[in-house]
């Protein structure tokens, strides 16, 4: 609700942006972390990450502004990253094409790598939800029946059970109750991400952790979309792309389950 966290001297310190570099210390640290664990080495889990983070932040900038194009409002708004406005399926898509290159380079595991991906990237995701809560971006659809349109986040006695009203000068629309999908998906991902921890001491092969990620990201992004006012539905159809993502991920990870969990692994302590 707060899209300027702060102002130092006349310059504007967008919430967005530092949420935003929040979840990519706090993903890095991790991801350094439980490289150690699988046996790889620091400087090349840096670099993954490092050209990771640029491909992911190139692919979700570029998926958000073909999305929302109607929204850029000069030549210079698709640049304008620390206002807001990144697509998730683009910075995945995009972070996993410069992270396989990278992998690829180094002769290393892919299934390690994305493990430790799995881990990292949930946790990343939930802290970036704060800047988009701040901002405005990544809103729900409207919720009827409800009378308080102040501004700020809003309890209610059924589902939901709570609603958001957004301020003027968000991406959102001002002084409408929306479905609080920045905080479902913050939820979301904080469940994703304890998960995963949990899952990666008890892993029986590689791959098994980011099988995991892949089809809870995939299965509550799906319900989520039900209920976010950024995407609307093919027509004839009812569902969004972004629904369609999903269920190829829920697919990809079934089917990638079959495959690794009959192929002989290394040994996990």
């Amino acid at each position: 609700m707060h899209p300027i966290l702060f102002d130092l001297f006349g310059l504007k310190v967008y919430t967005y942006g530092v949420t935003a570099s929040l979840a990519m210390i706090v993903g890095y640290l991790l991801a350094i972390f439980f490289a150690k664990k699988e046996g790889i080495e620091s400087h090349k889990i840096e670099n993954i990450f490092l050209f990771g983070i640029i491909g992911a932040i190139l692919g979700a900038r570029l998926a958000y502004v073909i999305e929302h194009h109607n929204e850029m409002r000069s030549f210079f708004s698709p640049f304008e990253i620390w206002q807001g406005g990144l697509d998730w399926f683009g910075g995945l898509i995009g972070g996993l094409i410069t992270i396989l290159a990278v992998v690829k380079y180094y002769n290393l595991e892919p299934f390690k790598v994305a493990d430790i991906g799995a881990i990292a990237l949930p946790i990343g995701q939930a802290i970036g939800r704060i800047g988009c809560t701040s901002a405005g971006c990544c809103y729900g659809k409207e919720v009827s029946g409800v009378s308080d349109l102040s501004v700020g986040v809003h309890f209610m006695s059924k589902f939901p059970y709570f609603y958001m009203v957004f301020p003027e000068g968000a991406i959102a629309p001002p002084h409408v109750p929306l479905y609080p999908t920045e905080l479902m998906d913050l939820i979301f991902n904080l469940f994703i991400f304890i998960g995963a921890i949990v899952l990666f001491y008890k892993k029986k092969f590689d791959g098994e952790v980011f099988i995991f990620y892949l089809f809870f990201a995939g299965l509550f992004r799906f319900i989520e979309e039900f209920y976010r006012g950024v995407t609307p539905p093919i027509p004839g159809i009812g569902l969004t792309w972004n629904q369609i993502v999903c269920i190829g991920m829920m697919i990809g990870s079934v089917v990638l389950w079959f495959i690794l969990h009959k192929k002989p692994q290394e040994k996990h302590a």
